[in-house]
């Protein structure tokens, strides 16, 4: 089968050009203008872009959490992400502790494997350390699991000591492999929670005021100087603090290969949002916190700066029924975590390009081709080039959308980013070469994903 997509305008991170692009057996077989090539099935995308498909690096599906699982499992939170123009993602195997990284794996393929509408891989989160632990992680690299979490946070939970950051960062850094981390000072977050809770103060701003800016400044700070120290690249997640980002723009113009990741939330949404009305605040509890409002100007222009690499979604879907409703009485218990995956290249186009704050090219930097440099995806994923997988999404600027929980394919009963209104709509999705959305509408094949075995770190 061969298909054609004529007449668009092509957009990577460094060029804008209209071509013709051909699809062969998965791939891009040909870029030109005004192709002459035979095609089976042919469409049109003039007055459109075209862009490399999306990729994902942070999502938690099927994860469980706090008594509960999230909402989305690999089959809606793939279609879902697929909505949106993301054609892959990188979710997280969390090793249970006294288990090995290996089995954390094999739970996760069998959470994922034949359930998935796009293609898919995984970082393997290390909270258990041993010697045994720690010699896996070189055969994991090789095995195409180049990427490890470690959390400063979730004291008692999944938090680990600066030994064991050290020590993961040396091993991943003579392997090929890069270190992410969730930065947060979990130590002080449990002493302020603990007075909090004391005091009375259960409603869920307190989560937001007991995980303050400070706590991710210094646990960014530190990571930063162990990762210094053992010589190894490392990756933060989830940045949210324009103190923090001020750490890592230290660590770069020192040279040191630091990078990091913010989200949506960040960039739309403030603290505010946690006195709505009626346990109504819930829905925005993430770790770490919305941020007062004017955090958000730093972070765009991290981006726009380049001390920002990547806008990734953290989407972890809890419903409020039944499931944040667990901490009503009690923020402690509200299950951490909100959608994003089918919303987060909107967000970011019509936050970020039509506002003038980035470029399209940036644009597609920050959502596909650094995400696939620094997960050893490149030049497989997140560029258009003749050999690449045929993963493009064609792209309507023009095209109105509003975001409602009524039309989203994300399985959760609330949209944090309800009634947001913008421009800039996806309308055709192809997952190496295949349509699997069709103008707002599901058209692919469930099982269609494969696993992404990914290169060492090296091409960034």
């Amino acid at each position: 089968m061969r298909t054609l997509i004529k007449n668009g305008t092509v957009v990577t991170a460094s060029d804008t050009y209209r071509a013709d692009i051909l699809i062969e057996d998965e791939k891009i077989v040909s870029i030109e203008l005004e192709s002459m090539a035979a095609y089976d099935q042919v469409y049109d995308a003039f007055g459109k872009l075209i862009f490399p498909g999306a990729i994902d690096v942070h999502t938690h599906l099927d994860m469980p959490f706090g008594g509960t699982v999230t909402a989305d499992d690999f089959t809606t939170g793939t279609t879902a992400a697929a909505a949106g123009g993301t054609t892959c993602i990188i979710d997280y195997a969390l090793q249970t502790p006294g288990k090995s990284l290996e089995e954390a794996l094999q739970a996760w393929h069998a959470r994922a494997d034949g359930k998935c509408a796009i293609d898919y891989g995984f970082h393997v989160a290390v909270t258990d350390l041993n010697d045994t632990i720690l010699e896996e992680i070189p055969d994991l690299v090789e095995k195409g699991y180049p990427s490890f979490k470690v959390f400063m946070a979730y004291k008692g939970v999944f938090q680990v000591d600066d030994a064991t950051l050290l020590r993961v960062l040396q091993q991943a850094g003579v392997s090929g492999g890069l270190v992410l981390v969730h930065a947060e000072n979990g130590d002080v977050i449990d002493v302020l929670t603990r007075e909090m809770l004391a005091e009375g103060k259960t409603e869920p701003i307190y989560h937001a005021l007991s995980r303050p800016p400070q706590a991710e400044e210094e646990a960014v700070n530190r990571f930063i100087t162990i990762a210094e120290l053992s010589g190894a690249p490392a990756y933060i997640v989830h940045l949210s603090d324009a103190g923090a980002l001020g750490r890592v723009a230290e660590a770069r113009l020192r040279g040191h290969k630091i990078f990091a990741e913010t989200c949506p939330q960040y960039l739309l949404l403030s603290i505010d949002r946690y006195y709505e009305p009626d346990f109504g605040g819930a829905k925005y509890v993430m770790s770490p916190p919305l941020r007062e409002e004017g955090n958000e100007e730093f972070l765009w222009d991290g981006l726009a700066s380049g001390n920002l690499q990547v806008v990734a979604s953290d989407h972890c879907s809890f419903n409020m029924k039944e499931q944040k409703e667990l901490g009503l009485h009690d923020f402690t218990k509200i299950p951490n975590g909100a959608p994003g995956v089918e919303t987060r290249v909107q967000l970011l186009y019509a936050g970020g390009v039509n506002s003038g704050r980035i470029t399209q090219n940036q644009f597609v930097d920050l959502v596909s081709t650094a995400p696939a440099r620094l997960f050893g995806l490149y030049p497989q994923k997140g560029t258009i080039a003749v050999g690449s997988d045929a993963d493009l999404v064609i792209f309507n600027p023009d095209a109105p959308f509003t975001v409602s929980q009524g039309t989203q394919f994300q399985n959760v009963d609330y949209n944090p980013y309800e009634g947001f209104q913008g421009h800039g709509v996806p309308e055709k999705v192809f997952s190496r070469g295949e349509l699997v959305i069709n103008n707002g509408k599901y058209v692919g094949k469930i099982g269609h994903g494969k696993f992404q075995k990914r290169s060492p770190f090296g091409q960034f």
